[in-house]
C-alpha cells in the first residue's frame, strides 16, 4: 500500500492550456462522429409479450425489405421507363437496407442513402411531367422503415441528425440538380420523416421507460424479500435473547454457589469459578448491549420489558383461537410430552403459528390437521390442511411466511418441507433436534419452500 508521502510525490505534469470554447466541444463531437460513422451491431429486439409474437417485428421488417424491393423495381420499369439491369440491382440493395437494419440500424441508413441517391441519378433523364425527384413514391415509403429502425436504438440526437442530413440531401439534390418539368419532394418527405423520426424516439422512450419500470420492480421485488428475511432473524434473535439470557444468568450463579458446595476448596478452585462467573456476567452484559436493541420497534429506543416467550405447551390455546376464527381444526400429539430446550420450544411453536396463520389467510372453511410428534432426539410437526372450500381473499403478503420458518428450522440445525398436497390442500411439515448442540446426522437446509396456497 503506498504512503501519503508516496502518493504525494507522484504529481501529473500540467497539461498546456487548450482553448476554452474547443475542450468542452471536443468529446460532444467526436461521440457524434462515432455514432453516425459507425458498423455497430445493434440487434432489434424481441417483442416481450406475448412470447409467441417474439419475432413478429423481424417477420414485418423482412416483408418490408421484400415488399420495397418489388416496388422499387415496379415503379422504375413501368412509371420511369428505366430498362435493364439497375432497377433490379437497386431494388435488390433497397430490400437489403431494410434488412440490415434490424440488425445495424446506422449502416442500414447510409446504405439506403446509397441506394436513393442511385435511383435519383437513374431516373434523372427519364422524369416525365408532373413525377416527383430525386424521391420516387416507392422509394420515399422505402426509406420511412429504415429512418423507424435506426430511431428505434440510437440516441435522440443521433435521430436528429439522421433525419437532418436525409433532408438536407434532397433539398440540395432538389437546388443542384432538379429536371424540368418534375415535382420537387422536399416537402412530403420532411413531413414523412419528421413524423418517422418522432414516432421512433416515442417507441424507443417507451420501451427504455418499461424496461426500467421492469428492472426497478425486480429490485423492489429482491429488496422486499431481503428485508423481510432480516427482519424475521431480527425478530428471532428478540425471542432467542430470553434464552441465551438465562443459561448465562444460570452459569453465572451456578459458578458463584459452587464454591460453597465444596469442603474447603483450593484457592486455584475458587480463581478459576470467579474467572467463569465474571466472564459469564460480562458475556451477558454484552449480549444484552447488541440484542437487547433488538427487542424495540426502533434502534434507539430502550429495549423493551422481557416476557415469557411461548412454548408447546400453548399449542392448545393458540389452535383454540384458530378455531374461533372459523377453521375445524384437530390436533394429534405422538411421543411422550416433555419439556424441551427453550430455543427449540419457541421455534417449534412459531412454525406451527405462522402455517395456521397461512391456512386462515389461503384456505379458508378448509380442514386443518397439526401433529406434533416426540421422537428421542427429534421433533416432527405436521400441519396439513384440506381444498379450501372457498375463495381466499385477497392477501397483502408476498409469501415470506415461510422463508421465516426455513429460517427458524435451520438456525436449529432442523428441516422444513411446504409444498401443495394431491388432494388441493397444502401441507408444512419440520424436523427439529431436541438437542441443537447435538442434531441428528442428515439434518440441515430444507428444501425451497414454495408460496403458501
Amino acid at each position: 500500500m503506498p504512503r501519503l508521502t508516496d502518493v504525494n510525490d507522484q504529481r501529473v505534469p500540467p497539461a498546456e492550456p487548450k482553448s476554452p470554447e474547443a475542450a468542452p466541444a471536443a468529446g460532444p463531437r467526436l461521440s457524434l462522429a462515432l455514432d453516425l460513422f459507425t458498423l455497430r451491431r445493434d440487434p432489434l429486439p424481441r417483442m416481450a409479450r406475448p412470447r409467441w409474437l417474439a419475432r413478429l417485428p423481424h417477420v414485418l421488417v423482412a416483408y418490408a425489405a421484400v415488399f420495397f424491393g418489388f416496388l422499387t423495381t415496379e415503379q422504375l420499369l413501368d412509371h420511369y421507363h428505366v430498362k435493364g439491369g439497375p432497377p433490379l440491382a437497386v431494388a435488390l440493395l433497397t430490400g437489403l437496407s431494410i434488412w440490415l437494419a434490424m440488425f445495424r440500424p446506422i449502416a442500414a441508413w447510409w446504405l439506403a442513402l446509397v441506394a436513393a441517391g442511385w435511383i435519383a441519378w437513374m431516373i434523372h433523364d427519364h422524369v416525365g411531367q408532373g413525377q416527383t425527384w430525386p424521391w420516387t413514391p416507392g422509394g420515399t415509403f422505402a426509406f420511412a422503415p429504415v429512418l423507424l429502425l435506426v430511431a428505434l436504438r440510437v440516441p435522440p440526437r443521433v435521430t436528429i441528425w439522421v433525419v437532418g442530413i436525409s433532408i438536407a440531401l434532397t433539398g440540395a439534390a432538389e437546388l443542384t440538380f432538379h429536371p424540368d418539368g418534375s415535382q420537387i419532394s422536399s416537402m412530403g418527405v420532411t413531413v414523412l420523416f419528421g413524423f418517422v423520426g418522432l414516432l421512433g424516439y416515442a417507441l424507443r422512450a417507451l420501451r427504455l421507460a418499461r424496461g426500467e419500470l421492469v428492472e426497478q420492480e425486480t429490485l423492489t421485488a429482491e429488496e422486499r424479500a431481503r428485508r423481510t428475511v432480516l427482519e424475521e432473524r431480527s425478530r428471532i434473535a428478540r425471542e432467542l435473547h430470553d434464552v441465551v439470557a438465562h443459561h448465562m444468568s444460570v452459569i453465572s450463579i451456578q459458578a458463584q454457589v459452587a464454591p460453597h458446595l465444596v469442603d474447603d476448596p483450593s484457592e486455584e478452585l475458587k480463581e478459576n469459578l470467579a474467572g467463569i462467573r465474571e466472564n459469564a456476567l460480562e458475556a451477558l452484559t454484552e449480549l444484552r448491549r447488541v440484542l437487547g436493541v433488538l427487542r424495540s420497534e426502533q434502534p434507539g429506543d430502550p429495549a423493551a420489558p422481557q416476557h415469557p416467550q411461548p412454548t408447546l405447551a400453548e399449542l392448545d390455546g393458540l389452535v383454540d383461537n384458530v378455531r374461533g376464527a372459523g377453521l375445524d381444526v384437530t390436533t394429534a400429539i405422538a411421543g411422550i410430552r416433555r419439556p424441551l430446550a427453550p430455543g427449540v420450544e419457541l421455534t417449534a411453536y412459531r412454525i406451527v403459528q405462522e402455517a395456521l396463520s397461512n391456512c386462515l389467510r389461503h384456505a379458508p372453511g378448509s380442514q386443518v390437521e397439526v401433529g406434533v410428534a416426540y421422537g428421542p432426539r427429534e421433533l416432527h410437526l405436521c400441519v396439513a390442511n384440506s381444498a379450501p372450500t372457498r375463495a381466499a381473499a385477497p392477501s397483502q403478503g408476498a409469501g415470506h411466511g415461510l422463508l421465516g420458518m426455513r429460517e427458524r428450522a435451520g438456525m436449529l440445525g432442523g428441516e422444513l418441507a411446504a409444498g401443495p398436497r394431491p388432494d388441493g390442500g397444502y401441507e408444512v411439515s419440520a424436523v427439529l433436534p431436541t438437542d441443537p448442540q447435538n442434531p441428528p446426522a442428515g439434518t440441515g437446509a430444507g428444501p425451497e419452500t414454495k408460496k403458501a396456497p
